[in-house]
């Protein structure tokens, strides 16, 4: 009995032995077929432009092939919500945004994922610049002047937003509150129909991705008053920011990041981010983000981690404040 008990002991140690070889020798081996990159967004966007880049040199350094897999729809929320129940194998990973992963937890009631729990952090990815810019026809020249034309005129200005509940909605909601005044919001389906509204001077005011507005400010369609990060952009050097102009500590980071299916393997993790932050230092890929306003964002997981969670409570306040609702 006790040799037989013996010997069933020993068959169990070799197979778990020869699982852990398996699950390492696979690790090793990663990635040993295409990856998909499980996108929440439309195709077309500034989300997928990123990926793209990424995902192509990520096919030369891997040798494998890395589908970009749109599932835009609901804010991300259809994406997320596919990307949480992906096998965590590191064969899915999700290129996404601060909305889906940072907004959409205090925006929705009944949110089908959690950002925290569902999702594990591998690296930032870039910061897009916001700018605030106006319709030439209004007659502020600054941030500080329009600021006192709004507290001249409180509700009268209006300021346009790709969607109620998006980044530029909620950038002037931050605005709002910081520099104290009252200007009208007013959503739009889209950053298209958004664009056109301050052109044709529909709206006042718009927080826009520079990727989306920059044939119409070089055109001297739009006029800039500043960027709505914290420190002066590299290749805006004499734009200011909003902060500097009058609302001290406004920022507002459109950034990009990756992230992985919960339980995906840390070593795995760490191969990816270590791959993906050797891409977002390529020169080729430095040039091309800088061309259509964005900077490389690289970080650990560790790092990333941690800023996803101040910026999930940063704009939490800023929802709560303005009670924001889109459900």
């Amino acid at each position: 009995m006790k040799m037989a008990s013996g010997l069933m002991m020993s068959i169990m140690t070799c197979l778990l032995m020869a699982v852990d070889s398996n699950h390492a020798f696979s690790q090793d081996n990663y990635p040993s077929k295409p990856i998909r990159f499980l996108m929440p967004h439309p195709p077309g966007a500034g989300m997928d432009f990123v990926s793209r880049t990424v995902a192509n040199k990520l096919t030369q350094i891997w040798g494998q092939q890395v589908i970009v897999d749109s599932r835009g729809g609901a804010g991300g929320v259809i994406g997320l919500q596919i990307a949480a129940k992906a096998a965590p194998d590191g064969y899915t990973l999700v290129p996404t945004s601060i909305g889906p992963l940072a907004v959409n937890p205090s925006l929705h009631k009944n949110l089908p994922y959690d950002t925290l729990r569902d999702f594990d952090p591998v690296t930032t990815l870039i910061s897009a610049l916001n700018l605030l810019v106006v319709n030439p026809s209004v007659p502020a020249k600054s941030v500080k002047e329009l600021i006192s034309l709004a507290k001249a005129k409180p509700g009268e200005l209006k300021y346009a937003s790709s969607a109620n509940g998006n980044t530029d909605h909620l950038a002037g909601e931050l605005f709002k509150t910081m520099a104290g005044i009252n200007m009208l919001h007013i959503p739009y389906k889209g950053g298209g129909p958004a664009a056109a509204a301050i052109l044709s001077g529909e709206v006042d005011a718009i927080f826009a991705v520079y990727q989306n507005i920059a044939p119409m400010i070089k055109a001297g369609r739009l006029r800039v008053l500043a960027v709505a990060v914290g420190q002066r952009w590299p290749t805006l050097p004499e734009v200011p920011t909003v902060s500097e102009m009058g609302v001290p500590g406004f920022e507002v980071v459109n950034w990009y990041g990756l992230v992985a299916p919960a339980g995906t393997p840390k070593q795995l993790i760490s191969k990816v981010n270590m791959d993906v932050v050797k891409v977002l230092q390529m020169p080729d890929v430095v040039d091309v983000l800088a061309q259509n306003g964005m900077v490389p964002l690289p970080s650990t997981p560790e790092q990333f981690g941690a800023f996803m969670r101040s910026e999930i409570k940063k704009w939490a306040k800023v929802v709560r404040d303005s009670n924001i609702r889109v459900d």
